[in-house]
């Protein structure tokens, strides 16, 4: 058996260290490309989103390489991610890849005992113990890559060289995937945080704050969004992404089984102009214009080309009372780097001539 499983950014790192740990034979798929999408979009339905693409291409191409076994997510929620498995398989069945299987996770109802009973399957029954300290250390890594991620997050905006938190960031990805143990780990989260600390500043810099929400999947994964994080920085952007895979594992993972819902605030957010699930992240969405409307400049709100729930949160945003400009950028195929620029800068200038505004209207009152 040889498992493997479709790119979310880097979320790969963490499997292979659970994977490593419990002796368990594997494959990662090509970081997702241009050929990655072309494949994607040749096999997929035509009405299907841009995230379901994406994993396709990415199963392709692992199937390709040797997996016979492919770990997807799945669930029983309204958005058609729980439906994505079902017809990947007949997509690789079509292309003749007969032998391999797709493993279908549950993650949104069976949360941890599910990732651990899949985990324990097809890690020859692997004893409890050995399981969850291998859980353990890839969560480990889960998080210093999130709080690499964070600090990229702040030093672009002010850097005096572009680029410099990207590579720090790059070296510090590398430096995690090749810790095997805790010491190593601890030593390479201490390094790349000295390298953050050193990244030349800029001490004038008075980064405009864009907060990043919508679909968890184009949230997550560069190639589906055009790395619009490290564009925004180019531009002096400070990003605040609202959603990072360390927290949603610990809220989904840990905490909400003992009680404790996170999304509560965001849905008491939202409540006023949406009141129920409306699938995927639409609600949270809604939800997070309200709550962040005084704290961010602007929102980027990121939605798949044809995910109805983010369609129907992006046009209720429009209509609440909450005043914060918000563009919603659609994610497809057909999308042009180009233009997502373009949009960009000028949103970035509204922003802009917005807080000078703000700036200037408070000196007159005072």
């Amino acid at each position: 058996m040889r498992i493997s499983l479709p790119h979310m950014g880097n979320l790969y790192i963490p499997f292979k260290a659970l994977f490593e740990r419990l002796d368990v034979d594997y494959v990662i798929p090509p970081a997702t490309s241009q050929r990655t999408l072309s494949l994607g979009a040749k096999y997929s339905p035509e009405g299907l989103c841009i995230p379901f693409k994406l994993t396709t291409g990415n199963i392709i191409e692992a199937a390709e390489s040797g997996a016979d076994t492919i770990l997807m997510p799945a669930g029983n929620g309204i958005c058609r991610l729980g439906y994505y498995a079902n017809i990947q398989q007949q997509i690789l069945q079509d292309l003749g890849f007969n032998n391999v299987k797709i493993v279908k996770v549950g993650v949104s109802d069976d949360k941890l005992s599910g990732l651990f009973r899949t985990v324990k399957r097809l890690a020859n029954n692997a004893s409890w113990f050995d399981i969850i300290s291998a859980f353990r250390f890839g969560l480990q890594k889960l998080n210093a890559l999130d709080e690499a991620e964070r600090s990229t997050q702040r030093m672009r905006a002010a850097e005096k060289v572009k680029g410099t938190a990207n590579q720090v960031l790059a070296g510090a990805v590398k430096s995690i995937d090749a810790a095997k143990d805790n010491r190593e780990l601890k030593a390479a989260k201490w390094d790349y945080a000295c390298r953050f600390e050193g990244i030349p500043l800029d001490e004038n810099a008075h980064p405009l704050v864009v907060g990043i929400i919508g679909e968890f999947y184009v949230l997550l994964e560069p190639f589906s969004n055009f790395d619009i994080e490290t564009e925004l920085g180019k531009l002096g952007v400070e990003v605040r992404r609202t959603t990072f895979v360390s927290e949603w594992t610990k809220f989904n993972f840990f905490l909400n089984p003992l009680g404790v819902d996170e999304k509560e605030r965001l849905h008491r957010a939202a409540y006023p102009y949406l009141k129920r699930d409306i699938g995927g992240e639409g609600w949270e969405s809604v939800g997070e214009k309200v709550m962040h409307h005084r704290q961010y400049d602007g929102i980027i709100h990121l939605s798949p080309f044809t995910c109805m729930p983010e369609i129907i949160a992006s046009n209720i945003m429009l209509s609440t009372k909450e005043n914060i400009p918000v563009l919603t950028v659609l994610c497809d195929e057909q999308m042009a780097k180009a233009g997502l620029i373009t949009r960009l800068e000028a949103f970035v200038d509204l922003l802009a001539r917005q807080r000078r505004t703000k700036y200037n209207d408070s000196k007159r009152k005072n």
